[in-house]
């Protein structure tokens, strides 16, 4: 293996991720050119670890020196997170969204209690599914009542469900999400049940950071948490917010040694960087972001391509769902080897059904952009190859919502 491979192999991925193709996964965003910076580092590779209390028999204020910088970059990260969010405590450690899950849940839960969520069938997060997250911390997992047709929860139903179950946890949102809760009676039943109310906004977090989708803290929420690329702007990573100052403890206890040790600085700056791209510009961003997707939506449902709840304006979010049994019939094929045959044209979509406008949002396109985006997007799915028009199409637009 030459010396250069892996250096070569990043030019070509960013020569072709960044240049040659559209993104329209859900999962996925570009990060401005600062947050890059700031992955790329010195705080890579580098230790902080504030104890500032008397630890085996001496006082010790950090177990490291050279930490200035380091830590002030942790509690500016914590103060923007703060302010971005409206909320009175930050903790920006998670390494993932997934981590930032496995901190609350541990934080709010002990082995032998029932934690509530949407289930994996109707898009729910998989990782709490009963064989996941529940059976590491020995949690019963239960299903919330889930209403497909519409792709949201009945709150009545939920409501009754959680007063009759009684979960020591309950959690809102799920991998495939479209529309906002009504929390309002789920959060009543909550405090019925003497459950926890927390909402993973893993997907929405960057709309929820922006003022757009819904206010899970304000509208109820004990904590929200979520993955930092999404619809937000990166880098990846997680966070959690509360205006809890019991939550803020125990996720503090189950930080250090428990389920993180060191936290990778250089995703913290990065991810302070992007918090103030969000203070910035998040209004402006999470507003188009969905108007993307009702325009895309009804520009490819227009021309045959099967989403699904166009009743309902597609979505209220990043995402748009696809019918995988009317895709399948119209195309002869599976949504899997549909997605393979729209990479050929570098169109990136995910193998599940699901489209997002994220990222292409970042990179500047309104809804005048998504006529002209959903007849490549058809040519594509038909079997045409593409590439050329991606290309073209790709180089009229720079990345917008950043600092310049």
């Amino acid at each position: 293996m030459k010396s250069s491979y892996f250096l070569d192999r990043m030019r070509e991925q960013e020569h072709w991720r960044l240049e040659e193709s559209i993104n329209l996964l859900p999962s996925e965003n570009m990060a401005s050119p600062q947050v890059r910076a700031l992955l790329a580092s010195d705080f890579g590779h580098r230790y902080t670890l504030p104890v500032n209390a008397e630890f085996a028999g001496a006082y010790v204020e950090n177990s490291y020196r050279g930490t200035r910088i380091t830590t002030e970059v942790e509690l500016k990260c914590e103060e923007a997170a703060c302010e971005v969010f409206g909320s009175e405590h930050a903790c920006v450690q998670p390494l993932a969204g997934h981590i930032a899950a496995m901190i609350v849940i541990a934080s709010t839960t002990k082995r032998g209690d029932t934690m509530s969520a949407i289930p994996v069938e109707v898009g729910g997060y998989d990782g709490y599914g009963q064989a996941y997250i529940p059976d590491i911390f020995g949690l019963n997992a239960h299903s919330l009542p889930f209403d497909a047709t519409r792709q949201n929860l009945d709150p009545a139903t939920v409501a009754r469900e959680i007063k009759k179950v009684k979960p020591q946890l309950v959690i809102l949102g799920a991998s495939f999400i479209l529309f906002p809760y009504d929390m309002k009676p789920i959060k009543e039943a909550c405090r019925s049940a003497g459950s926890k109310l927390v909402y993973d906004g893993s997907h929405v977090l960057g709309l929820i950071a922006g003022g757009q989708f819904q206010n899970p803290l304000r509208e109820g929420a004990d904590a929200l948490f979520g993955s930092t690329h999404k619809s937000f702007f990166g880098p990846q990573g997680g966070l959690i917010v509360t205006n809890s100052k019991e939550m803020d403890a125990n996720v503090r206890k189950n930080l250090t040694w428990r389920i993180v040790d060191n936290v990778h600085w250089n995703r913290v700056a990065a991810l302070g960087q992007a918090l103030l791209e969000m203070k910035r510009f998040g209004p402006q961003y999470a507003k188009q972001v969905v108007k993307n997707s009702k325009r895309f939506g009804k520009e490819l449902y227009g021309r045959g391509f099967p989403l699904m709840f166009e009743d309902l304006g597609f979505s209220e979010s990043h995402q748009l769902l696809i019918d995988q049994q009317k895709a399948t019939e119209a195309f002869g094929m599976s949504m899997n080897d549909l997605s393979v045959r729209l990479e050929t044209s570098n169109l990136i979509i995910d193998s599940v059904g699901r489209l997002g406008t994220a990222e292409v949002t970042r990179l500047g396109l309104k809804e005048k952009h998504m006529p002209e985006l959903a007849d490549i997007f058809m040519d594509a799915a038909r079997g045409k190859n593409m590439k050329k028009q991606v290309r073209e199409f790709r180089d009229r637009f720079t990345m917008a919502y950043r600092f310049v």
